[in-house]
């Protein structure tokens, strides 16, 4: 049986979408090569990550709600990417300036 795949897709910026399975975590898949997305810590401290996401993606957990209230507290679509996982659906990410 074939695993549920989901479009990752970079709007606005050269990058080529790329293919994940779904309920992936985001930050393990997304490379200087293959996405405009630049990690720093890892862990939803840095703010390095900040992104806009279009799709279905889970809820930020409250550590994350609280940085995004800090970095993009008027953009309801902000998340930081190092902190997505459970991709269920095709998303557009669009890098933003923190």
């Amino acid at each position: 049986m074939m695993a549920d795949l989901c479009k990752i897709s970079f709007p606005g910026s050269d990058f080529v979408s790329i293919t994940l399975e779904c309920n992936e975590n985001l930050s393990e898949h997304l490379t200087i090569q293959n996405s405009p997305v630049l990690f720093g810590c890892r862990t939803g401290i840095c703010g390095t990550c900040l992104v806009e996401i279009i799709g279905n993606i889970p809820p930020p957990q409250p550590d994350e709600q609280e940085m995004l209230e800090t970095l993009a507290s008027n953009n309801p679509h902000a998340r930081l990417a190092c902190q997505v996982d459970n991709i269920i659906g095709n998303i557009e990410i669009r890098k933003m300036e923190g």
